[in-house]
């Protein structure tokens, strides 16, 4: 069963991005293969929710993470190997009466592109086959015990067909006969097509571990351990956006008895890149990949919902504040069916005014803190807000992002502190940037302002 998001949460997180170079699955994406790149992409798109599913594909890429190798493939043989196996034409099938000495001719004028591409074909899925034996038998001992030990079994099965055994004892590969080029291609291509296509998967899925392992090696991430549902627990340790050069780590503990996380802040200390990290850790998480902490334990969920950068939409007509109201009530139809969700909301209501932003941020954080099953981080800058659930509300645990004077100078620690926050620092942003001044000067004669 899959994760449950929607595109609102993919576009929050940067999952994929506008043109893909700073997206989190550029992060990854160090595969050789087309192949792999599309089954990361695949996987980006359809994250795990059964905690054994999630801790199966975890252990295979750390199993990789320990055993480092190259990849053993020429990446050129897939290339020729997919084209060469989409034509499924039985009129492009190889025969005796093909061999003629026309045929010869053509071949030795180079005119006789047909048969050189099979022959190309051919020749790069051997190849394909007899590096995969090399590398079963490699691994073999090493796998043992490991999350590898399923994935190999099944390549093994795979390669011990004795419909293959003539293409991996083929040792003239780049010299074959029309004859031998014949009869290969009559096993591989037609008699065997659905097999190799399910090799090939098999190969891209390695392409893709060999390509999370290296990143989990270079950047030093954690393998998270994923939990039963009924647990209502996440354990996030020096945690951080992966996009960030210098991060500022931050810790954090999600209960049974405090599953709202309520967050407060000035404005530009750091919320937002706070709740995405958060987001980014859930997400990678759900989809047993490494996630960018020192340590992490979660509770599985059945789906994840973010609010973060609204857009308005204009095509409706609608302002920011009903797209807000929109978004909410789309959640909320979602928290009605009784999942188990983490939900992120970034500054409630923003698009009103201070009174019924208030008003509504009480409203539904006193609301979803009835949602026991589910956990939610929440964000605002009205910190009367805060103050107003602190009486009404025994399951929400108040953290705020501090912001220090140097003078008149705003420093922001982006350093989680219990509590909630009473900076307010706007007016001295908006005086340090000149605003003011600017405003108020008048213009002389020559219209130069004086």
């Amino acid at each position: 069963m899959s994760l449950m998001t929607d595109k609102q949460t993919l576009d929050d997180l940067n999952i994929f991005g506008k043109r893909g170079g700073d997206s989190i699955y550029s992060i990854f994406n160090r595969t050789s293969t087309r192949g792999g790149a599309l089954l990361l992409e695949e996987m980006f798109r359809d994250p795990l929710s059964r905690m054994d599913a999630i801790n199966q594909r975890s252990g295979v890429i750390r199993f990789f993470s320990v055993n480092q190798f190259r990849f053993p493939y020429d990446v050129e043989w897939f290339d020729a190997v997919e084209q060469y196996l989409q034509n499924t034409d039985e009129r492009s099938k190889l025969s005796e009466t093909d061999n003629t000495i026309g045929r010869k001719f053509n071949n030795l004028i180079a005119a006789d592109t047909g048969f050189k591409q099979i022959r190309k074909g051919v020749a790069s899925l051997i190849q394909i086959l007899q590096a995969t034996a090399r590398l079963v038998a490699d691994l073999g001992e090493k796998a043992a015990g490991s999350g590898y030990e399923e994935e190999l079994s099944i390549l093994k099965k795979i390669l011990a067909r004795e419909e293959l055994q003539a293409a991996l004892q083929e040792n003239q590969v780049q010299k074959m006969s029309f004859q031998k080029v014949a009869d290969h291609d009559k096993q591989l291509r037609f008699r065997q097509r659905d097999l190799m296509q399910k090799l090939l998967t098999h190969i891209y899925a390695m392409d893709v571990f060999l390509s999370v392992a290296k990143v989990a090696m270079e950047r030093n991430y954690a393998f998270p351990m994923a939990r039963k549902k009924e647990d209502q627990v996440v354990v996030l340790k020096d945690f951080y956006h992966p996009a960030l050069q210098k991060p500022v780590t931050n810790s954090l503990t999600i209960s049974p008895d405090s599953n709202i996380i309520f967050l407060t802040g000035a404005n530009m200390a750091g919320k937002s890149t706070f709740m995405k990290s958060m987001g980014v850790a859930m997400f990678l998480a759900h989809m047993g990949f490494p996630v960018p902490a020192s340590a992490m334990e979660f509770s599985v969920r059945d789906g994840i919902f973010t609010t973060i950068n609204l857009p308005d939409n204009l095509a409706m007509g609608a302002s920011h504040f009903y797209a807000e109201v929109l978004r909410i009530k789309s959640v909320a139809a979602e928290l009605s069916r009784d999942k188990y969700l983490f939900v992120i909301f970034d500054e409630l209501f923003r698009g009103t005014n201070v009174k019924d932003a208030y008003e509504a941020t009480v409203a539904i954080t006193s609301a979803i803190a009835r949602r026991k099953n589910c956990m939610f981080v929440v964000s605002t800058h009205i910190i009367e807000a805060g103050d107003k659930l602190k009486g009404i509300c025994e399951n929400i645990n108040f953290v705020y992002l501090p912001t220090l004077m140097d003078g008149s100078k705003p420093v922001y620690t982006h350093k989680l502190t219990q509590g909630i926050t009473s900076d307010r620092h706007g007016m001295v942003i908006i005086r340090n940037e000149g605003i003011l001044d600017i405003l108020t000067k008048k213009k002389g004669r020559e219209g130069i302002a004086i």
